[in-house]
């Protein structure tokens, strides 16, 4: 199987209340169309993902999918979410897949396992819909009076990513024509395509309604855990006229000494982040042995770890960092220092803390050979192992 994942994201979201169309809405501090990429751009068995987006929101989907893997160049909406899709499959045309998964980029908690199933049952059927059973009684209305009970045993509510053979649902789409069909199993349905029912999952709802917003902010708090991770780091002095800290050149009578451009504050903050995301340490991912970050700057160190939590669906909650050195003063740069960290992580001002001490004149400090960092990182990560389970 070849899959590309196709996620619908051009919609406007009137239903969803003022601001930015809800697919780009923050939940969590990540917009909600993120976490859907995140979701189906590391899954082991998805090949590649498709955007479907309104023209006019190319800047928004930049912002919110930058860094993410795995992602074919966007196709443009129509006026219809049957068009958009349509629009899509005519996309994937020139290389086309064996199967394809239509997702509603307005479902950020779709899960790997809900994913896997879909894809199992795409190996017996042209197509797979994930459903939850009815669960309330249900009535017909009968001008505002309550009607007569609908019998509630054969009903699902449909849920996506929807699984289809590629062949299949591309030529049901361009059969549909001009009619409107709510979903796409309703467009395979009338193509006499049979879909195969697999579970669903509750966590896995669509963000249509303002009081939608602060269920997924519910839903995250309450799967969320906090991890902390602690870091240091030292490097001696050498020759130069300037040292580098939270990524600003701080004039001094000495530089550090180091592969990279010795950022001591930026290691310590980068082995922090790493630690509480359990990710290993800086060597790990740039080792000095390697010419390529020979005088890099740090902050490309640190960014990578940020990338990494946000691929983990996790939030920064504070920055803790510690400065131990006897010179240069710390003091008089804290601020410019404490800006530059927060824009390196993206996160506001009062999430990063900045001190700095002296050890008194005691031990290689204190004796002016060089400059340590000390930082703990605080997160917050979906409580499970697996943060897509």
């Amino acid at each position: 199987m070849r899959v590309v994942a196709l996620i619908v994201a051009a919609g406007r979201g009137t239903r969803a209340g003022q601001g930015l169309p809800k697919q780009y809405r923050p939940v969590g501090g990540t917009p909600v169309l993120r976490r859907c990429l995140d979701v189906f751009s590391s899954h082991p068995r998805i090949d590649n993902v498709l955007t479907v987006i309104h023209v006019d929101d190319c800047d928004l989907y930049g912002h919110a999918s930058e860094g993410c893997d795995s992602l074919l160049p966007v196709a443009f909406g129509g006026a219809t979410r049957q068009a958009s899709v349509l629009a899509g499959l005519e996309t994937l045309c020139d290389s086309p897949p064996t199967h394809v998964l239509i997702h509603d980029g307005a479902r950020p908690f779709v899960s790997h396992s809900l994913i896997d199933r879909v894809l199992d049952a795409l190996q017996d059927h042209e197509a797979a819909l994930p459903s939850l059973p009815v669960s309330d009684t249900l009535r017909r209305s009968d001008g505002g009076i309550a009607g007569e009970t609908v019998d509630r045993v054969a009903l699902v509510r449909a849920q996506t990513p929807q699984g289809f053979s590629f062949d299949a649902i591309i030529k049901a789409h361009r059969e549909a024509g001009s009619d409107v069909f709510t979903d796409d199993i309703a467009v395979a349905a009338a193509a006499g395509i049979k879909a195969a029912l697999v579970a669903g999952a509750e966590e896995n709802f669509k963000v249509t309604e303002p009081q939608d917003f602060s269920r997924a902010e519910q839903f995250l708090a309450a799967r969320a855990e906090t991890r902390t991770g602690s870091g240091f780091d030292v490097h001696r002095f050498c020759e130069g006229d300037k040292v580098t800290l939270c990524g600003i050149a701080i004039p001094h009578t000495h530089a550090l000494l180091g592969h990279s451009d010795a950022d001591v504050a930026l290691h310590a903050i980068t082995d922090a982040l790493l630690g509480a995301i359990g990710e290993g340490d800086i060597g790990v991912h740039f080792p000095p042995s390697d010419p390529q970050w020979k005088g890099a700057p740090s902050r490309l160190f640190l960014e990578h770890a940020v990338t990494l939590l946000k691929a983990k669906q996790g939030r920064l909650n504070n920055i803790d960092l510690t400065i131990i050195c006897e010179a240069p003063k710390i003091t008089p740069h804290r601020e410019q220092l404490r800006k530059s960290l927060a824009d390196i992580l993206g996160v506001s001002l009062g999430r990063v803390s900045l001190k700095a001490t002296t050890t008194e004149g005691l031990g290689f400090t204190g004796r002016g050979e060089g400059i340590a960092a000390q930082a703990i990182a605080t997160v917050s990560l979906p409580r499970t192992a697996d943060v897509h389970e």
